[in-house]
């Protein structure tokens, strides 16, 4: 992380009604702010998906609903602890 980006951390991995598109949801330690990501199950072999990544702050939106900024806050707390940023998981 650098002053021109923000560490989030992997709170969601969905899966889309046909299986072939993923959803990663990387959300900031607070649960205030996260980024979806989507890729085809055919993308994600290719790519590393890790416990944390650095994200502009652009990219960033805010979590509207209370509970899930909570829920997102506590999985990223999780993730934080058990795991290095750029760890597979």
């Amino acid at each position: 992380m650098n002053d021109e980006t923000v560490q989030t951390w992997l709170v969601e991995r969905s899966y889309g009604q046909s299986e072939d598109l993923v959803t990663l949801v990387y959300a900031t330690r607070d649960g205030e702010r996260h980024v979806k990501q989507q890729f085809s199950h055919r993308m994600l072999f290719d790519k590393e998906v890790t416990a944390g990544r650095d994200v502009p702050p652009d990219r960033l939106e805010a979590v509207a609903d209370g509970d899930t900024r909570e829920r997102y806050r506590q999985e990223a707390a999780q993730m934080a602890e058990n795991h290095d940023p750029d760890e597979e998981v």
